[in-house]
């Protein structure tokens, strides 16, 4: 490893981090909140450390490899997670514990949306501000979006690309230089963002409200600027647009570059993921609205039919918004949308989960075995929308879910050993790794709740599910550090 690289490229990244934070203290200084003091101290102390790092390694210019690329993502989003929480931790306004403020910032930038704040409508519009646009640079991923600016620094691209994109297939790229896909996929990213906030301004949200749900809602993020979440504004129009652009950013970026250039929607109906992750939606929705009807848990088929799609839609995506405590949901409803929240949005989205490509794959692996049993001689491929996948995709689906259920379990025994109940512990754990957010029990509202060690435990399965598991988990393999 090249920590001289390694060092310039962390330091370039923290001072363009450090601008994030300009435009919650305009805010709070447009809305006279008097909470932007925080910000400017945050920026000043983020661009510093930055330019200290950078300084002394200013001149190396030597070619970052896969291995550096590797650490540089995981860094990033640990200390960006770290200085992220100062705005929040110095802000007078919140009088939170580091641990706390980390957890909110970590949560924010990993697009999990669980919190541990409460009162959130009597918050300055700075840190509501702050919150939202956490999420929506931790949606696509600020290290993407560097990755279209560091080629003019001198760094090369493509490893942090590999490093930070979701999904099991990643050498596959939009446009033949790295630095034109990240700068498509950040168009369609903001294209989308737009298009959200406007729908959100004619549904009847304030601008504010609508742009800040729209950062979270093309982030599948999950933060609101209210307590009672997209709930509090009890309009059938709202959600629906909340659904209509959560099913959108729970897909394939590349599928909206390609629909897009192409001016068609065949890019949709060709993609097999897709069709999985509408269909499993679908049969998961209809479930859902059927036993709330059932149940007489609303009044009425119409307020059964779009709670139950809502809700079904924001979990099944690890969107994480709500308009009803669907943890207080009779019967097993609570435990099949977290369930479905382990599948999670496509590969190339900025949802969670374990991606839509994965499940699909698992099932046809496993449809295969069983084959196998019936014919132990016979050559059968796995195939998705008609193509065989390489053996080399399938084994590592599998060593991801290997590695997916290891650290799930030992993350679920660390929690009840810290005293935790097994659903609390189970959802809270299945709601972080999944980039979820409301989960079961005493994290059904939020996490306030919680222990110190049980938050930082939290807060690296937040950082496990964003980063894919093998990212940060490769770093502590001996095999990784040897020459």
């Amino acid at each position: 490893m090249q920590l001289p690289v390694v060092q310039r490229i962390l330091g370039i990244l923290l001072m363009l981090f450090s601008a994030t934070m300009l435009p919650p203290a305009v805010v709070g200084l447009i809305a006279g909140d008097g909470d932007h003091r925080p910000f400017l101290a945050a920026f000043a102390a983020t661009f510093l450390t930055g330019l200290v790092l950078w300084l002394p390694v200013a001149r190396v210019r030597r070619e970052m490899r896969l291995r550096d690329g590797f650490v540089v993502v995981v860094l990033f989003w640990s200390v960006l997670g770290l200085f992220g929480a100062l705005p929040l931790y110095l802000s007078e306004s919140l009088d939170i514990s580091l641990t706390d403020a980390a957890f909110e910032s970590i949560s924010g930038l990993t697009t999990t949306g669980a919190t541990v704040l409460t009162g959130i409508d009597t918050l300055p519009h700075s840190i509501l501000w702050y919150r939202q646009q956490l999420q929506w640079l931790g949606g696509m991923g600020i290290i993407v979006l560097a990755v279209a600016v560091l080629p003019m620094l001198g760094v090369g691209g493509m490893q942090l690309y590999k490093a930070e994109t979701p999904g099991p297939m990643k050498e596959a790229k939009l446009t033949p230089r790295i630095t034109e896909t990240a700068k498509a996929l950040w168009y369609v990213y903001v294209g989308l963002t737009a298009a959200c906030a406007l729908a959100y301004l004619l549904a009847g949200m304030e601008p504010f409200d609508a742009v800040a749900h729209a950062f979270s809602t093309v982030a599948i993020g999950g933060f609101s600027t209210h307590d009672l979440s997209i709930g509090y504004f009890n309009s059938a129009a709202i959600e629906a647009v909340a659904v209509v652009f959560m099913l959108l950013a729970g897909m394939n970026f590349a599928l909206h570059f390609l629909a897009w250039r192409r001016r068609s929607l065949r890019p949709y109906a060709g993609d097999p993921e897709a069709r999985t992750y509408l269909a499993v939606l679908g049969v998961v929705a209809v479930i859902t609205v059927a036993y709330l009807y059932a149940t007489h848990t609303f009044p009425g088929f119409g307020a059964a039919l779009h709670h139950g799609i809502f809700q079904t839609v924001s979990i099944g995506t690890t969107t994480g918004f709500t308009t009803a405590q669907y943890h207080l949901w009779p019967g097993f409803l609570p435990v099949l949308l977290i369930f479905l929240s382990f599948i999670g949005g496509c590969a190339g989205s900025t949802g969670g989960g374990m991606k839509v490509i994965r499940f699909a794959l698992l099932l046809r692996q496993g449809a295969r075995e069983v084959m196998r049993l019936v014919h132990p001689s016979a050559e059968i491929a796995i195939k998705l929308g008609g193509r065989p996948v390489p053996g080399h995709v399938v084994d590592a689906v599998w060593g991801f879910f290997a590695a997916y259920v290891a650290s799930f379990s030992l993350m679920l025994l660390a929690l009840m050993a810290l005293g935790l109940d097994q659903v609390t512990a189970f959802s809270a754990v299945a709601a972080t790794m999944n980039n979820l957010g409301p989960g079961l029990g005493e994290v059904g509202a939020n996490y306030a709740l919680l222990s110190a060690p049980a938050k930082w435990i939290l807060c690296f399965a937040m950082l496990l599910g964003r980063l894919e598991i093998f990212t940060l988990l490769v770093l502590f393999t001996p095999a990784f550090w040897r020459k």
